[in-house]
Order: structure tokens, then sequence, then C-alpha cells
């Protein structure tokens, strides 16, 4: 439960974005400048290999409603995200990039709309036009028409994690302590009404996307790994189809022997087979060792992330904004 008087938690994780911390805060100050109540800024360092933990501290050093969040190295995006949710005290939570590729004006239209519209728990942004290549559109599609059949939950396709919801689902998704996160299975999986606002992505300020196609890939393999059973059962049925083809071709073989008397000599056809067979057992077996790995590390019960240090800030020394 929350009860501070922070009225709005702007969650920003941060990996190697030193160029885009003083923007960034200029820019919240700014366009939240109207804004009505109090509104801390809790900026995690995801382990930052340039001077970000340096700027970040700048900021802090401004006694204004800042936390910083430094992690012992990268746990990732997820991580940043959770440890942003347990820090935050606001009724309202937004969680947005620090590349400036989000704007914070957006995140006024959010809280807004929730004030004026209590049947909605969420206001999740999507992009109305992608600024990406074609062939990253429609593997993305694909993926999305994927994980909709898979799973039993629905996910919205572009929707993107720049969001804002009120405390009741930021307590949802805080009981989610699970080690490998997918925060838009997550979001998705928890329920509660989500409003979908459309919104126009900025070009990145400084520096390159985190986000190789690599990346994206195995994101989107460990998102249907984390919300479903399928590829599992797809094993099964696969191993299920290739004992039955391999009984009616063994059938066929001794009919032919039998009635025809015709010698086959099969050594190419047994090579052919043993090779096909080889390989869907491999992959049925790297299926079952992708959900046993998950399995394992969850059962360590490591912590989700490590923080090497956190700055906080005393209400009465904070501006109000």
């Amino acid at each position: 439960m929350n009860n501070s008087n922070v009225k709005l938690s702007l969650i920003i994780p941060c990996y190697n974005e030193e160029k885009n911390i003083a923007p960034l805060y200029d820019l919240i100050k700014k366009d939240l400048g109207q804004f009505h109540g109090t509104y801390e800024m809790i900026f995690v360092n995801d382990g930052s290999r340039d001077d970000t933990r340096k700027e970040l501290k700048k900021i802090h050093a401004k006694k204004d409603y800042t936390k910083i969040i430094d992690f012992s190295r990268n746990f990732g995006k997820e991580a940043a995200i959770y440890a942003g949710l347990l820090e935050a005290k606001g009724e309202f939570i937004s969680i947005m990039d620090a590349d400036l590729q989000q704007r914070p004006k957006y995140v006024l239209d959010m809280v807004n709309f929730l004030e004026e519209n209590e049947e909605y728990d969420c206001v999740a942004a999507f992009q109305k036009r992608r600024k990406e290549s074609m062939i990253l559109r429609f593997f993305k599609k694909l993926f999305y028409r994927l994980i909709n059949k898979m799973t039993k939950i629905t996910f919205v396709q572009d929707a993107s994690d720049f969001r804002t919801f009120r405390r009741n689902m930021a307590d949802a998704i805080i009981e989610m302590k699970e080690y490998f996160r997918f925060s838009k299975g997550i979001f998705s999986w928890i329920g509660f009404e989500t409003y979908y606002m459309p919104y126009e992505v900025e070009k990145r300020a400084n520096g390159k996307t985190k986000w190789s196609f690599s990346k994206l890939f195995h994101y989107g393999v460990g998102g249907i790994i984390s919300f479903s059973t399928m590829p599992l059962r797809f094993s099964t049925v696969m191993g299920m189809g290739c004992s039955f083809c391999s009984l009616i071709y063994l059938v066929a073989v001794v009919l032919k022997r039998l009635l025809h008397g015709v010698e086959i000599p099969g050594y190419a056809t047994i090579v052919g087979l043993i090779l096909l067979l080889g390989g869907l057992e491999l992959f049925a077996i790297g299926i079952m060792g992708e959900y046993l790995a998950r399995t394992y590390v969850e059962t360590k019960k490591r912590p989700i992330f490590i923080a090497r240090e956190k700055l906080s800030y005393k209400e009465d020394e904070g501006k109000m904004s």
C-alpha cells in the first residue's frame, strides 16, 4: 500500500546513457512542470559501462525528488523495471526509456486519462507508425502471431513497456517474483483494464540502440518459454508423428519384400532417416533443455538484481513540482 504524498513515480532504466541523462532530466522538468502533485524520478543504472552513474549522481545532487539505484552489474531491463517498482511510492507509476525516444509529455496524457476514466487501470503506449525496417516489422508481426496462438493470454501487437498504471497494478506485478521476467507477458497475465494510446516515437538523441536482432530473437523466445508450454507439447506431437511415419514405412518395406521379393538397398534411405530422426530428437531435447535450465535457475532462488548503491531523498528536502 502507498502511504506517501507522491502522486507519480517515473521509473527510468538506464544502460550506457551518459549523454542522455541530463537532457532527459531537463525535459522531464519541462514537460511535467504543470503536473498537479508531487512526482519522483527513479533512475536505475543497469550496470552501465560508461559515465551514466556519474551523470546520475549529478542529478541526485540537485536534491530533487530523485532516487538512484545502481546495479552491481548488468541484470537487464526487466530487472531494472522490477527494482524501480519496489522503490516507487506513487499513486501512479510510469515506465519510460532513457534514450529520449519516449517523451515525458505523454505521461501527463496517461495520468489525466486514468484520473478521468476510473474503469481503466493502465494506459499503454503503442507506435502507430513504426520506424523500423520491413524485415524487423515482419518478424515482430510473426512473433505476436505465434505467441498469441501459443498462450492463453493476449499480447497486443506493438504495445510497449512505455505505460502508466495505478498502484494496485504495480503491487500485482511486484508479486510476480520470477527470475526470468518478460514484462509484456506479465502485464497481460495479471489482467487489469488497459487502454492503448498511440504515440509518436522520437529519434534516439545519443548513443546506439541496445536491441540487436539477435537480442530481440532471444527476448522473444524467452517470452514464449515463460508463458507457454506449447513447445513441449509440440515435441510430443512431433515424436508421435515420426513414430507413426516410421511404422508405416516399416510395413511398406516388409510387404514389398514378401509380395514382390524386391530387394531394397536402403542405404541412402536409412542414413537419411537416421539423420532426420536424430535431428528431430536433438531439437526436442533442446526444447526440454530450455525449460529445464530455467527451472534449474529458478530453484536457486537467486535475487533478480543486486544493488551496489541506492540513493534516495528526504521528502522535506525535495522540491515540490
